[in-house]
């Protein structure tokens, strides 16, 4: 529309001064504005009216109607323009947000790998029965909810579950639709149908979550509310006043608010590219007259206020055996491993400068953990329950046992630490953000909840929460008070639809990053305070 109707006052002009052709032939291209273009904005401006909403394009609506009856077509013309060009540019903007993310479309898979005697069959997920035996290649995203029957290996179900950790894989165990699959092939029987997996039920309550979204007035529409009755007032009260109804047209179109309807899509635009130029997407423009209101802010734990990987904390050596000498007898045989647990504690190694030695006769045996021969001493990590020996208490997080030459020698712990950030964020929230309420809200357990809250300080905390309890928790706080949920994890995805403002925070799921209002890519406390900044500098324009 504002394309046609720039074309049709362009040829308006050079009909009329280049021309100078007679007024039934240069109103003609005035014509086709206002019928093709002027039209269809009425009946939505008709619309707005008749569900009780009345914006700030109202008098543009009203400049169109009474132009066109009164004859000054190059008037409406103009304002069709006006009109139509802010709604386009602020559909550019949405467009231009949401093209960003469609590149992170389509996560989970459309097939399922079927085991023939010539190799592998890719079969339709709707063709998939119960019990049927399935095949998860390696780094592949598990498509059903199912058990392992053959394989070991190790699976990130944390976009799902909130558990920070890589879960082993052996037969036996219990692997998640949405969960990514480690270095090693698992076979799996199917334990329910693709629409009553959990991935499915996630996205269900996310669907709901978003038909149930709390709707919001537009900072423009909130102003053309009052504006609008005092503009049209004057305009008749110049035509009563005048006895000219060419005066009540005149106001009008001063009146119309044709600097508000271009300027939110200009600033709205500008917005857009400095949060872009921050590693910010904007999906949401909208969402930039919101965020700046938010009293209450609700973190989710694994991977935004932590960075969503274990890491080794503490070393609890014991049997005369110092500290590095038992952080290098594992890292010896954790070289060979592909367990979960291998990495920090290879990291933990390189940063302490302990050089792993060459280890022989490594096995790793389910329910047994890793065992190898080191400078001659036999040497295993393993778990708790599979040591007699009187050990230290058990802790939060997770850990796994030391045995040398079947002694008991060390305890290694781990948790998922929380970012270096977190707690300088949280204590300027109030002073900087003016938040009165911060929360925790996580699915993981109670002991790593209220540590996490505890380091980075966060009084109220609520651990073991299920998506669908989330949402109802997110949904009572946004009823109170306007409020940003911010997660990472597909878990949190129906959360965000019910907050005021969603953010999802790094490049973790796509799925999160459809159903938030911005996308924070770069995994920084900082840019999210960035992103508020943004937002009330908007507003600020704007006004």
């Amino acid at each position: 529309v504002a394309i046609l109707a720039t074309t049709c006052i362009a040829v308006y002009l050079v009909l009329r001064f280049g021309l100078r052709c007679e007024p039934s032939l240069y109103n003609w291209p005035l014509y086709v504005a206002l019928v093709l273009g002027g039209v269809p904005l009425l009946f939505n401006l008709v619309r707005k009216i008749l569900s009780g909403q009345f914006g700030a394009d109202l008098l543009a609506g009203m400049s169109i109607a009474t132009s066109v009856f009164l004859g000054e077509y190059l008037a409406g013309s103009i304002v069709v323009l006006m009109l139509s060009g802010g709604a386009a540019l602020e559909q550019y903007a949405t467009r231009r947000a949401s093209a960003v993310l469609n590149v992170l479309s389509q996560r989970m898979p459309n097939v399922a790998h079927r085991k023939t005697g010539t190799g592998f069959m890719d079969i339709e997920l709707s063709d998939v029965a119960l019990g049927d035996i399935l095949t998860v290649f390696p780094h592949e995203i598990c498509p059903l909810d199912g058990t392992v029957v053959e394989g070991r290996g190790s699976m990130d179900e944390s976009y799902l579950t909130g558990e920070p950790f890589q879960i082993s894989k052996v037969p036996g165990s219990s692997v998640l639709s949405g969960g990514v699959n480690g270095e090693s092939a698992l076979v799996i029987s199917v334990d329910k149908l693709p629409i009553d997996s959990r991935y499915a039920k996630i996205m269900k309550v996310m669907l709901e979550a978003e038909q149930n979204r709390p709707q919001f007035r537009r900072i423009a529409d909130r102003l053309g509310a009052w504006y609008t009755v005092f503009a049209v007032a004057f305009a008749v009260a110049g035509w009563i006043i005048g006895r000219d109804p060419g005066r009540f047209l005149s106001v009008l179109v001063v009146a119309t608010p044709c600097p508000l309807l271009i300027s939110i899509p200009i600033v709205i635009i500008g917005a857009i590219s400095t949060a872009a130029r921050h590693s910010i997407i904007i999906k949401s423009p909208a969402m930039l007259e919101r965020i700046d209101s938010c009293r209450t802010i609700i973190f989710d734990k694994t991977g935004t206020l932590t960075y969503g990987r274990p890491a080794l904390t503490d070393i609890l050596s014991a049997g005369g055996i110092s500290r590095d000498e038992a952080l290098r007898l594992a890292a010896s045989l954790e070289q060979y491993s592909k367990h979960p647990l291998a990495a920090p504690i290879l990291e933990a190694a390189r940063n302490a400068k302990v050089e792993p030695s060459p280890a022989a006769q490594i096995s790793e045996t389910p329910g047994e953990g890793l065992l190898g021969i080191v400078d001659g001493k036999r040497v295993q990590i393993t778990g708790r329950k599979n040591v007699i020996a009187e050990l230290p208490p058990v802790a939060a997080g997770m850990e796994c046992v030391l045995v040398v030459d079947g002694e008991y020698a060390g305890i290694f712990r781990f948790r998922d630490e929380p970012r270096h950030e977190s707690r300088d964020f949280i204590l300027h929230l109030l002073p900087r953000h003016r938040v009165t309420k911060i929360m925790l809200l996580s699915g993981d357990r109670e002991e790593e909840v209220n540590y996490l809250a505890g380091q980075v300080g966060i009084t109220e905390a609520l651990h073991g929460k299920s998506p669908e309890e989330k949402v109802e928790i997110v949904r009572r706080e946004a009823s109170a008070c306007p409020t940003l949920f911010l997660g990472d994890g597909i878990n949190d995805a129906p959360a965000m639809q019910a907050a005021t403002v969603g953010v999802a925070f790094g490049q973790g799921s796509d799925i999160t990053a459809e159903a938030a209002d911005a996308v924070v890519l770069e995994a920084s406390l900082g840019r999210v305070d960035e992103l508020i900044q943004i937002g009330r500098a908007s507003c600020r324009e704007r006004v």
